[in-house]
């Protein structure tokens, strides 16, 4: 169990974005409506992750759960983070859920919700390593898209990378240094793999923390307003240190997401290697 102060993410100089376009479904008859011609490196909507940020009680501490299963509250992450050294891939499968606007929301709001594997951006907060997909519904009309991000850089979409709910998704980051890495998605229902390599980050990683998370992300400044993602459920989770090792998730911080004193997920873990995040 650990104490944390409140994180001030500092926000990077916004740069001019072009927003990708996304595979859209219609939930009603489930017809595809406009295929996903997104372009690889076009930066998204002002799209990123932000490091873990702490929901904070009145007494100004991080605040976390009193329950057997010590979970701790964040504002934007909810998972399973493991906290070590040395790790160099982190990797998981899950299936991609339907999103759905949340009790009472909006007809007219665009929700949204991300899930994706990492490297650092719990305790170390200088940069993340990772890649995932992120869901959006509004109305009655969903899309999603595949991303890559060495944070503090913004996120980028994979192009001509068609995902649709119920499709299973393998994402794996590795950290070949401190500055370089590559990522790697892979549709196993569609058989469409991408990959992104990076070199030369001035960001460097600490490679203390491997990621299991299902996020509400930021755009354009703001935290975009929480889909309900229903179930995700990461399965064959696993991390592979710079020793050769494999680390299980066994023993993992977890995280829910709480906002406005109100929690909005239900996280844990299963055996060594299954992460369970469900919207509640």
């Amino acid at each position: 169990m650990k104490f944390t102060t409140l994180i001030s993410a500092a926000i990077l100089g916004f740069s001019t974005a072009v927003l990708a376009l996304p595979a859209v479904i219609d939930l009603d008859d489930g017809v595809k409506l406009v295929p996903r011609v997104p372009t690889m490196k076009v930066r998204r909507s002002a799209r990123k992750t932000n490091p873990k940020i702490s929901a904070v009680s009145a007494d100004g501490f991080a605040a976390e759960s009193t329950n057997t299963s010590h979970v701790e509250y964040s504002t934007n992450w909810a998972g399973a983070v493991l906290i070590g050294s040395g790790y160099k891939t982190v990797t998981a499968t899950i299936v991609v859920p339907t999103p759905h606007r949340p009790s009472g929301g909006s007809t007219t709001t665009q929700y949204a919700a991300s899930a994706w594997v990492g490297i650092d951006g719990d305790t170390c907060q200088t940069s993340i390593l990772q890649t995932g997909v992120d869901f959006y519904v509004q109305g009655s009309t969903v899309s999603f898209d595949a991303w890559y991000e060495w944070y503090p850089d913004y996120a980028y979409t994979f192009s001509n990378f068609a995902i649709s709910a119920g499709d299973s998704i393998t994402m794996t980051a590795t950290a070949t240094s401190t500055s370089s890495g590559s990522v790697t998605i892979k549709n196993n229902t569609k058989g469409k793999t991408v990959t992104h390599s990076f070199s030369g980050q001035s960001a460097h990683l600490c490679e203390t923390n491997a990621e299991f998370i299902v996020e509400d992300f930021e755009e354009n400044g703001s935290l975009v307003p929480f889909a309900n993602f229903g179930t995700v459920t990461f399965t064959g989770a696993k991390v592979t240190t710079t020793s050769g090792a494999t680390v299980g998730v066994s023993g993992a911080s977890i995280l829910d997401i709480k906002q406005n004193n109100v929690v909005l997920t239900n996280c844990g873990t299963s055996g060594s290697s299954t992460v369970t995040c469900s919207y509640v």
